[in-house]
């Protein structure tokens, strides 16, 4: 019998597939169909929890032989394992040389969204496993939620609701949150100029203020004030934009000097990648005002469970949303497809991470 999914999100057990018919729920097979399934479709891990349409699409194609709930060689469906051969998760999770090795047919690793910092590429790169990421797919919409929480931030916007919620607005108080100095004028310093970045700085500008980057190397095609280091940048800036794409070279990158140098009455937002920013400074700083306020939605380990933040009033957190519209998921779904097609039909990866753009182009033999 079949056994319906009414959830909008769900962990996939066993092998999903397409119901036949007018039907368009995605179902459990029987395990018994489970050998069966999985010689005639390649197979499929999820290391991450997929709404139901974004699996469904996926099912399309392939078969989803299970979920981990971690990055855990462990957690992996004992029936599955020796059959899976491409594991769909995200950078945030990652994939350690072990779990790579938990799968022997394993051949790519699929992150959907921009992010890989958790990827050991070079067992991947030892194995001819093949990594792609999510690219340029939600830029714009990651840009809109950092300026949104930047706002948030600058502005006092989360403060001021919850003021009123609690009943605390009972007379008008100029200045009740500390004096706002807005952002016409003010200086923007973005690290990390990719397509994230370019669109925050297209949003910020529209605000009226100057833009200032740092990067790997200066861009030819835009002529915003360049700055070689994060300490020269924040030195400079009001704000500090994090949207660079972490890796094993800029854990931490945004450290207690780097906030000394932006100022107490700077504001610093994360919107890429977590391990960029060293949180025990960053609460630090928050707490003795060594910067007057922050925006996050991204953190070092997901979900945040820790307590450092939890008391900062000038501190503004979201649960690591800032690409989850419906536009920007469509495209991540679209892109992760695209990839898995590609593979499988012995063609060159759409999308591959940078550090394996030369295996990308070297398809050959790397199914198995």
């Amino acid at each position: 019998m079949l056994r319906n999914m009414h959830s909008d999100q769900f962990f996939a057990k066993p092998v999903f597939r397409r119901a036949v018919g007018r039907s368009s729920r995605v179902y459990a097979a029987p395990r018994h169909m489970l050998l069966q399934s999985m010689s005639e479709r390649p197979v499929i891990l999820t290391g991450f929890t997929f709404t139901k349409s974004t699996l469904a699409a996926f099912s399309e194609r392939y078969e989803i032989a299970g979920h981990m709930d971690k990055p855990d060689p462990a957690l992996i469906p004992s029936e599955a394992a020796p059959h899976v051969q491409a594991l769909v998760t995200t950078g945030s999770v990652g994939a350690s040389d072990a779990l790579m090795a938990a799968m022997p047919r394993l051949s790519l690793i699929c992150c959907y969204g921009t992010g890989y910092e958790r990827m050991d590429l070079e067992a991947a790169r030892r194995r001819n496993i093949m990594v792609t990421h999510g690219a340029d797919a939600n830029a714009p919409d990651v840009a809109e939620m950092a300026m949104g929480i930047f706002l948030a931030s600058t502005r006092r916007i989360a403060r001021a609701d919850r003021m009123i919620r609690r009943g605390d607005w009972t007379k008008r108080i100029p200045n009740r949150f500390g004096a706002i100095a807005g952002l016409t004028g003010s200086k923007m310093g973005i690290l990390g100029l990719g397509a994230i970045g370019m669109h925050v700085a297209k949003r910020a500008a529209a605000f009226d203020m100057e833009i200032g980057y740092c990067n790997r190397s200066k861009r030819a095609d835009v002529d915003y004030p360049y700055f070689p280091d994060v300490m020269a940048l924040a030195s400079w800036a009001d704000h500090l934009m994090v949207c660079l794409r972490s890796d094993a070279s800029n854990k931490h990158i945004i450290n207690a000097e780097v906030l000394k140098a932006l100022g107490p009455r700077g504001h610093m937002v994360n919107i890429t990648r977590g391990w960029a920013v060293d949180e025990v400074a960053l609460a630090e700083a928050l707490r003795t005002n060594v910067i007057e306020g922050a925006a996050l939605d991204v953190f070092d380990e997901e979900p945040y469970v820790r307590e450092e933040f939890m008391p900062l009033e000038n501190l503004v957190m979201t649960p690591h949303f800032g690409g989850g519209t419906e536009h920007a998921q469509g495209r991540m779904t679209a892109l992760v497809k695209a990839n898995l097609d590609a593979h499988f039909a012995g063609k060159p990866v759409v999308s591959p991470v940078a550090e394996l753009r030369d295996m990308a182009a070297k398809p050959a033999g790397r199914l198995r």
